[in-house]
C-alpha cells in the first residue's frame, strides 16, 4: 500500500507542477489556453490526488504530523505555494506581478520537494 500511495503522490508532484508551468507559460504569452475548459478543472483534479495520496501517506506510516517538523513545513510551504500560483495565474494585476508570484511558485516547490526528499526544513541546505 505505501509503495502505491507513494508511486501516486510522487506522480501526482511532477504532473501538477508540469501543469502550473505551462499554465504559466501560457499566461506569460497570454495564450487562449489557459481559458479552456480543461485546462480549468483538471489541476483540481490532479491537486486533489496529490493531496490525498499525501495524506495517506502520513496515515499509512502512521506519522504524528506534529511531531515531524519537515510534515508541518510541507503543508504551510504547500499553503505559500497555492497562495502564489493564484496570485501568478488569476490575481496578479500587472504581468510584473504575475510574473514574480509565477517565479516564487516554482521556487517554492521545489523547496517542498527538498524538504520531501531530505525529510527537513532545511530542504537542499542539509549537508
Amino acid at each position: 500500500m505505501y509503495s502505491t500511495l507513494k508511486l501516486i503522490h510522487v506522480g501526482a508532484a511532477i504532473v501538477t507542477i508540469s501543469g502550473f508551468a505551462l499554465r504559466g507559460y501560457w499566461m506569460l504569452t497570454n495564450s487562449t489556453n489557459l481559458h479552456r475548459p480543461l485546462v480549468r478543472i483538471a489541476p483540481h483534479l490532479i491537486d486533489t490526488v496529490f493531496l490525498l495520496s499525501g495524506i495517506g501517506l502520513i496515515v499509512s506510516l502512521r506519522l504524528q504530523v506534529l511531531e515531524h517538523p519537515w510534515l508541518l513545513a510541507k503543508f504551510f510551504l504547500l499553503v505559500i505555494y497555492v497562495l502564489l500560483g493564484t496570485v501568478a495565474l488569476k490575481r496578479g494585476k500587472t504581468a510584473n506581478i504575475r510574473m514574480g508570484a509565477f517565479l516564487l511558485a516554482l521556487a517554492t516547490f521545489a523547496y517542498i520537494v527538498g524538504v520531501a526528499m531530505n525529510k527537513s526544513v532545511w530542504s537542499w541546505f542539509v549537508s
